[in-house]
């Protein structure tokens, strides 16, 4: 089943799937690959027909030490994608920390602010997403891209991931968003050390967070710490591209654990494990004759 079916987006009765659409010369794994906004476009397009339930469409590169763009850049880069395939009936979340670009993206038509920062980038975020009454997604976060890794110390990451979080989330409600519209995201690979095992004890303990009482977001497409674990025997990481398989395991066991939705690059074989992970779930606790 959906877990916690969300106002204003698709309830398929599964985990959704969110398809990434970089407007960006410099994500980590496409940079460039859809900067063009026809590109883009077409792009977004493609990965509804191979089943997304919603695009996110970004403008700045969260990658590990990215620096950001102007906020200028920043609109000229999404809203006309944003406008197109909101125009052509496609669900669309905007990935972005600042409060402007949201207000013109929900004004083009987006349906989710999805902002990697929980609002601590621009302050204004959560009362410009409380006016448009848009769905929220409020990741944990410790700082920009540039000196994010520096951050990653933990004596537990599992709990202090979760009680940051419920700091944000306190801090939301009391600029006026409605909590119906709060989901929530661990921030895999943001403030995360690979080595340290951060993400993966995050994804283990995904009860913990959905403990808290809001649909949680998994997005572990394509990361640096998939992409580490299938390290070559000389020690070199995989490719950002070649961990697609990977990603797909990483969906398949957040859905059967109850992710309200994944965030991945490519969406057919991801669409795929959600679908299985549902059958799993509808099966699980079945009488042994």
């Amino acid at each position: 089943m959906n877990e916690g079916a969300v106002p204003g987006l698709p309830a398929p009765g599964r985990c959704l799937v969110m398809g990434v659409v970089n407007v960006t010369p410099d994500s980590f794994s496409d940079g460039g690959a859809w900067f063009d906004a026809d590109k883009a476009i077409r792009h977004g397009l493609d990965l509804m027909a191979e089943g997304a339930d919603l695009i996110d469409v970004g403008g700045e590169s969260t990658r590990p030490g990215a620096q950001r763009v102007s906020l200028q850049e920043e609109l000229r880069r999404v809203i006309p994608v944003i406008e197109a395939l909101s125009q052509q009936g496609v669900p669309v979340s905007v990935d972005t920390m600042r409060a402007e670009v949201a207000e013109a993206a929900v004004e083009a038509g987006a349906r989710l602010v999805n902002d990697v920062s929980g609002g601590l980038a621009d302050p204004a975020m959560p009362r410009v997403v409380a006016a448009a009454g848009v769905p929220y997604v409020v990741m944990h976060w410790r700082g920009h891209s540039h000196d994010m890794q520096t951050r990653a110390v933990y004596e537990n990451v599992v709990t202090e991931v979760r009680d940051e979080l419920a700091r944000r989330v306190e801090a939301v409600l009391r600029e006026g968003v409605d909590p119906s519209m709060i989901i929530l995201d661990p921030g895999l690979g943001f403030a995360k050390h690979p080595e340290a095992g951060h993400n993966w004890s995050l994804l283990a303990n995904l009860d913990v967070l959905r403990a808290m009482g809001y649909p949680v977001l998994i997005g572990a497409s394509r990361k640096g710490f998939l992409g580490r674990l299938l390290a070559a025997p000389d020690g070199t990481p995989r490719a950002f591209t070649d961990s697609d398989d990977a990603t797909v395991a990483i969906t398949a066991l957040a859905a059967a654990n109850g992710a309200w939705c994944v965030r991945v690059h490519r969406v057919r074989p991801n669409a795929d494990a959600v679908r299985v992970a549902a059958a799993y779930r509808a099966h699980a606790g079945s009488a042994v004759r």
